[in-house]
């Protein structure tokens, strides 16, 4: 399996000939509840792919309803014909844009998708909904990835260690994001740390960070959390400590990365 890297949750997962588009915005501006106000966010320098330069799509996978992963103004300019996986919410708001393909899942259902097998993985509760987080497990190497774009709760991970080690590759926060009333949306190094200790991969790929600018009212009451340099420093206490050699890799904009095929413990 190989990971390209497009910006902020946008990423192609590509398993032999097979692509698939995970969560995707490509397109500017992202707007939450429909109000530039409230909060804008804008990619700094174009992404490298537009809708319309975008390679084969085989599947397009979405984790949340909200913008930042399921981004209308993108959806609307792709081809509607690409099979789409997705949770409740997204696949709601995909099929009104015209998707004839849609498919919800529930949480540990799992989907094969040619040459892909597809876990969706409870994610952080946001208000009333539970969105998804992914196990994506090529079967002919098994070579597995997991991604969880907030938080990663510990019941999941217990359930992760139990029945899909190794996982080779997380594809997770490792800087945060703490919202007004709501706390930690967005786990930071201590959390991102702790899910990396549950399930020992070979390598970490941050996400949910971008070359992007972030405007309006809420935006403006958001807080980091942590930092990039901080995560490297736990990280590498964490191979000092237990003799691991776990990488941390930071893919730019439009570069491609292999997924670790090393077996772990």
């Amino acid at each position: 399996m190989k990971l390209t890297r497009i910006d902020l949750n946008s990423w192609f997962i590509q398993a032999g000939r097979q692509t698939l588009l995970l969560d995707p915005w490509l397109v500017d501006p992202l707007v939450f509840l429909g109000l530039p106000w409230f909060i804008r966010i804008e990619h700094r320098q174009p992404p490298p792919f537009t809708p319309e330069t975008l390679p084969p799509v085989d599947g397009i996978l979405i984790s949340q309803g909200q913008p930042d992963h399921c981004h209308p103004p993108t959806l609307q300019r792709l081809d509607k014909r690409i099979p789409v996986l997705a949770s409740r919410s997204a696949a709601a708001m995909v099929r009104r844009l015209g998707f004839v393909s849609v498919q919800a899942l529930d949480p540990w259902q799992s989907v094969r998708w040619g040459e892909l097998r597809i876990t969706a993985v409870p994610g952080a509760p946001l208000g009333p909904i539970r969105e998804l987080g992914y196990l994506i497990e090529e079967e002919t190497s098994q070579v597995r990835l997991y991604y969880e774009p907030h938080l990663s709760q510990p019941d999941v991970r217990q359930r992760l260690q139990q029945q899909f080690r190794p996982i080779q590759s997380l594809l997770i926060p490792v800087v945060g994001q703490i919202f007004p009333l709501l706390g930690e949306v967005i786990m930071g190094p201590e959390r991102a740390l702790q899910v990396v200790e549950a399930l020992q991969p070979q390598q970490v790929i941050p996400t949910a960070m971008g070359e992007v600018d972030y405007h309006g009212w809420f935006a403006a009451q958001i807080r980091t959390l942590g930092s990039l340099e901080e995560f490297r420093q736990r990280l590498g206490s964490l191979n000092a400590r237990a003799g691991t050699s776990i990488q941390l890799c930071c893919p730019t904009p439009g570069e491609t990365i292999p997924l670790s095929t090393q077996a772990t413990a």
